[in-house]
C-alpha cells in the first residue's frame, strides 16, 4: 500500500495542505474488523434519488471512514480531558462539547447520502453516541426574502443563506447549549416551512451538511477577518467528482423527479412534471449552466482543499480514491 504523500490538491487554484491519496482498495484494507452493519432496507432509505451506494461501498469506503472519524473523536476527547486537567477545571462540571463534522460538495454529487450514511454508522459505533444531522437548506432565506433581496435566481450561493443564523446555531451547539433549534426546509415547496423548527439536544456528534460549509472566513469592512463555520468543525469531508459527471447525475435526477416529487400537487416544480425527456434534460442543463455550475466553480469547489478528507468519485458514482489531510 503506497502512503507516499502526494502533491496538494491545487488544480482549482486553492492552497491546500498536503494530502495522502489512497486508492479505494488501499483505504478499504485499513479497516479493522467491526460489527457495524447497515441492513439493506436502511441503506435503501438512506440513498438519495439515483444514488447507487451499495453494501460494498459501506464496507470498502464508509466503514473505514467511520473508524477514522472515531479515532479523531476519541483523541479529541483525550485532548478535552488533558486540557481541563491542565486548566484545573472540574471534569465533572465541564461537559464535553459535541464533535462537529462538516460535509460539503456540489449539488447531485451525493453528499446528502454520505451524511445520512455516516449518521447511521457513527450511531452504531462503540458507545452508541447520539448523532444529529442538520442541513444548511434550513438556513436559506425564505423565498419572499430572496425575491426582495434580488437573490432568488442565486439560491444556493453563499449570499442566499442567513449565515449569521447558521453560525449562531453551530456555535450554540458547540458551546454545549442544552437545546438549539434550526429552521425546517421543504424540498417540495422549495421554501422554509413557516413555524416549523428542528430541535437538537446535547448531541455527542453533530453532522452539518451543505454546499458552502467549508467557506473561508470573510474579511470585515475594518480589514479584520471574521469567523468561518469550519472553525468549529472537528472533521470535514468534501465529496468530489468531475463536473461533467455531476452534470449527468443532475440531469438524471431531474428526469427521475418528474415521476416523484414534481408530481406532488404541493410541489413548487409541478410545471416540469409533464415535460418530455428531451425538454426536461434541456431545462435541467439550463439550470445547471446558470445557477449550479457557476456556484460550484466560484464558491464550492474552491473550498475542497480545506477538507480533512476528500472522497473522489468516478463516472459510476462510486468512490475511486480517498484523500486524507496529513496531520
Amino acid at each position: 500500500m503506497d502512503l507516499t504523500p502526494t502533491a496538494p490538491v491545487d488544480d482549482d487554484n486553492t492552497e491546500a495542505g498536503p494530502f495522502i491519496e489512497l486508492s479505494r482498495q488501499a483505504f478499504a484494507d485499513l479497516a479493522e474488523r467491526t460489527d457495524i452493519r447497515i441492513d439493506d432496507e436502511t441503506l435503501a432509505d438512506i440513498r438519495g434519488l439515483g444514488d447507487p451506494t451499495s453494501q460494498r461501498d459501506v464496507v470498502e469506503v464508509y466503514r473505514p471512514l467511520t473508524q477514522l472519524i472515531h479515532l479523531y473523536c476519541m483523541h479529541t476527547g483525550a485532548l478535552f480531558e488533558a486540557s481541563n486537567a491542565f486548566l484545573q477545571l472540574d471534569r465533572h462540571a465541564m461537559r464535553r462539547t459535541p464533535f462537529v463534522i462538516g460535509i460539503a460538495g456540489s449539488p447531485a454529487v451525493g453528499k446528502s447520502t454520505v451524511a445520512r450514511l455516516l449518521k447511521e454508522l457513527l450511531a452504531r459505533s462503540l458507545r452508541s453516541p447520539r448523532v444529529e444531522l442538520i442541513t444548511t437548506d434550513g438556513f436559506l432565506y425564505p423565498n419572499a426574502k430572496l425575491t426582495e433581496m434580488g437573490l432568488f435566481d442565486r439560491k444556493g450561493f453563499p449570499e442566499s443563506y442567513d449565515r449569521k443564523a447558521l453560525m449562531r446555531f453551530v456555535v450554540d451547539v458547540k458551546s454545549g447549549m442544552p437545546e438549539v433549534t434550526a429552521p425546517m426546509y421543504s424540498h417540495i415547496s422549495y421554501d422554509i416551512v413557516p413555524g416549523e423548527r428542528i430541535v437538537v439536544r446535547h448531541p455527542d456528534i453533530l453532522i452539518v451538511e451543505g454546499l458552502n460549509v467549508l467557506q473561508a472566513p470573510r474579511s470585515r469592512t475594518n480589514g479584520t477577518m471574521g469567523l468561518a463555520l469550519s472553525d468549529f468543525f472537528d472533521f470535514s469531508i468534501y465529496v468530489d467528482a468531475e463536473e461533467s459527471d455531476i452534470i449527468d447525475w443532475y440531469i438524471s435526477r431531474f428526469l427521475a423527479l418528474r415521476e416523484t416529487a414534481f408530481n406532488d400537487p404541493d410541489s413548487y416544480f409541478t410545471e416540469y412534471a409533464d415535460l418530455s425527456d428531451e425538454q426536461a434534460a434541456q431545462v435541467a442543463l439550463g439550470i445547471w449552466n446558470t445557477v449550479n455550475g457557476p456556484n460550484l466553480r466560484q464558491n464550492v469547489l474552491p473550498t475542497r482543499g480545506r477538507a480533512t478528507a476528500i472522497l473522489r468519485k468516478g463516472p459510476d458514482h462510486e468512490v475511486q480514491s480517498v484523500w486524507i489531510r496529513k496531520i
